[in-house]
């Protein structure tokens, strides 16, 4: 563990004997690290193991949080350590595609086609990542899949 990593952790109220488990705020190291893009403390947590279907309060996963950090570092490492791509939303059906597509993040969409996301899946109002998509770079992305 890394002196910056440390700090972190600790900076963030997370223990550094147990760096996987939630702090008493009931926040996942690794669905902050992922949301602020921290790729060093992010791929230091898969190393020691941590959960890749833990979800934030609202229902998402970490790489909807490195989706919205917009760190393609991050989203790679979670793929790499078998993040599952098309996770749905419970309470949304949204996948991150969806949310990135939604939000205008075209390299995030850009990456995450080329990894295979699923274009096709829903969210429960019955909406894709094409009919959601927010920039025309971002809808031609998706019509070319």
């Amino acid at each position: 563990m890394t002196p910056e990593i440390r700090d972190w952790l600790q900076n963030n109220y997370f223990s550094v004997a147990q760096p996987i488990l939630k702090n008493n705020d009931g926040i996942y190291p690794l669905i902050l690290a992922s949301q602020q893009g921290r790729t060093d403390v992010v791929r230091f947590l898969i190393d020691q193991n941590a959960e890749l279907h833990i979800l934030d309060q609202y229902g998402n996963n970490a790489l909807w949080a490195a989706c919205y950090a917009e760190n393609n570092d991050c989203i790679n490492a979670l793929l790499d350590a078998g993040i599952d791509i098309n996770y749905q939303n419970p309470a949304s059906g949204a996948t991150a595609l969806i949310f990135a597509a939604s939000s205008g993040r075209e390299k995030v969409v850009e990456q995450l086609l080329a990894a295979y996301a699923d274009p096709a899946l829903k969210t429960h109002d019955d909406f894709t990542a094409l009919d959601l998509s927010s920039t025309r770079k971002i809808l031609k992305l998706i019509q070319t899949c």
